[in-house]
């Protein structure tokens, strides 16, 4: 069984940062791609930013040059600073891993629970 647990959400003011955390744990192979995605109230989940096991990243155009997505394959965590925040970052914050969980078995997808990120104006 996989587990991905977030923390560090909160309520920070507009300009200010807030960094991100999500640890994997449980029985798997390797984790490909790892990732940050966000829901507004009354708003699709929508992908924040992603990086590779290789640590390649790529980041939503709203967030490009403010966030910073990073992992640590030993830990198997995933980050993700985000600076000069805007209300407009207000969300739920989901990481979500691509697991393979036996060495050439499928890879499957597997969501935190999310932490809430409150930016006020």
């Amino acid at each position: 069984q996989v587990r991905l647990v977030e923390s560090g959400g909160g309520l920070v003011q507009a300009g200010g940062s807030l960094r991100l955390s999500c640890a994997a744990s449980g029985s798997f192979f390797s984790i490909n791609d790892m990732g940050w995605y966000r829901q507004a109230p009354g708003k699709q989940r929508e992908l924040v930013a992603i990086i590779t096991s290789g640590g390649s990243a790529i980041y939503a155009d709203s967030v490009k040059g403010r966030f910073t997505i990073s992992r640590d394959n030993a830990k198997n965590t995933v980050s993700l600073l985000a600076n000069t925040l805007k209300p407009e970052d207000t969300a739920v914050y989901y990481c979500k891993g691509i697991v393979m969980i036996r060495e050439g078995s499928g890879q499957y997808q597997y969501w935190g629970q999310g932490t809430q990120v409150t930016v006020s104006s």
